[in-house]
């Protein structure tokens, strides 16, 4: 032996070398572009697949047929709302919301959005109303803003923004998977807006490098792929959510307490409430009608139902906040429906904002005159 390296084990080094090196170049890439944007664009859905009737979401995938991703391209690239080309003949409204809107427990045809498709109701020029189901199983105004600043790339015609005072809390802005992964998104939408949600470092983290890598997107990535192989069993199926035969009913016996986040009674304090979000998302819709609908709740009937309404509110809050819904909606001159008891106690399910298929059909129709009183305020 004369003490060099074989010939065999210099090449695995080489090899070994090559291999780190384009390890690292690829998370080089991968990091400072848009890389990961651009793959959620890519999809098979709309094309090989039909689209989903609303953004994909799941707590369990392999029974849902569904995959929960943050990825707001592929969000909309596998919802049937990015089929192309826009059609010329419908009059198209995209509903905006939480779980409710989502519809939580109900199969994707007892959707708010879809009742209001299955009315086959028409404009007065005689255009079908088509509804769009784009809510998201998280309560927050932000979110709903992000996704609004979205949708609007999909040319609606009317913009329906069902929310709850639950939305509005500063604490409930920032905090939701959807925009704490769309950082960049949101400030920019916040300094465009002048928003009051801060946005240092603690709040708004700024990423590593590590952060944006492979490696540290991993998890994001499967999930995409993972997206695009349960379209399989979604077109089979249609199922796109695992709903239990049984449930923990929601709770309607309550302890003496009045308390709401660290609000006092017997008034909100309305600059730790994000208003200002929702008229940034009107001001950012332009022409486009928006309808906020102050959505349903349960009211319970139980014991200490005279100090809280469920579990998300006591009186005061509540009735504080519908209050001061009203009047800033005439003074603003928005679009304003208010359902909040609309729906009996019994049409509730596991939340005191789920209800079931009567309940989601009830609101539906609610929902749709008020669309047919602006479209005859729309006429000329």
């Amino acid at each position: 032996m004369d003490g060099k390296i074989p010939n065999r084990a210099s090449f695995i080094l080489r090899v070994a070398g090559l291999t780190a090196l384009f390890i690292i170049i690829l998370n080089l890439v991968f990091g400072l572009t848009a890389a990961e944007k651009w793959l959620g664009k890519g999809s098979l859905y709309s094309h090989v697949y039909p689209g989903r009737w609303r953004f994909p979401w799941s707590e369990n995938p392999s029974a849902a047929y569904n995959v929960s991703t943050n990825n707001l391209d592929a969000l909309y690239a596998a919802h049937e709302v990015s089929a192309t080309p826009i059609p010329e003949d419908e009059f198209r409204v995209f509903f905006l919301g939480d779980s409710s809107t989502w519809g939580f427990y109900l199969p994707k045809e007892k959707t708010v959005s879809a009742y209001v498709n299955a009315a086959e109701a028409e404009t007065p020029d005689g255009r079908p109303i088509r509804a769009y189901n784009l809510g998201y199983p998280t309560i927050s105004l932000t979110k709903d803003l992000l996704l609004l600043s979205e949708s609007l790339k999909y040319e609606p015609d009317l913009i329906v923004w069902v929310t709850t005072l639950e939305a509005f809390p500063v604490e409930k802005q920032i905090f939701t998977p959807l925009v704490e992964q769309n950082r960049t998104e949101v400030r920019a939408l916040i300094e465009t807006y002048d928003i009051s949600i801060e946005t240092t470092a603690e709040e708004f983290p700024i990423e590593t490098f590590l952060d944006r890598s492979i490696f540290g997107r991993r998890r994001a990535l499967a999930n995409l792929f993972r997206l695009q192989l349960y379209g399989v069993l979604w077109s089979a199926t249609g199922i796109d959510q695992d709903i239990p035969d049984n449930y923990t009913p929601l709770q309607s016996d309550y302890e003496i307490d009045d308390s709401y986040y660290s609000f006092s009674p017997p008034q909100l304090d309305r600059s730790r409430l994000m208003i200002d979000v929702l008229q940034a998302g009107i001001e950012m819709a332009g022409e486009t009608p928006v309808l906020i609908v102050n959505e349903p709740i349960y009211i319970s009937r139980g014991e200490n139902s005279d100090i809280r309404y469920n579990f998300f509110y006591p009186r005061w809050a509540y009735d504080d906040y519908r209050a001061w819904m009203k009047e800033t909606a005439n003074l603003e001159g928005w679009y304003y429906a208010d359902f909040w008891n609309e729906i009996p106690s019994e049409n509730f399910t596991n939340t005191a904002i789920h209800f079931n298929a009567e309940g989601s059909q009830n609101l539906a129709n609610l929902i749709l005159l008020e669309i047919q009183d602006i479209l005859e305020n729309l006429q000329p």
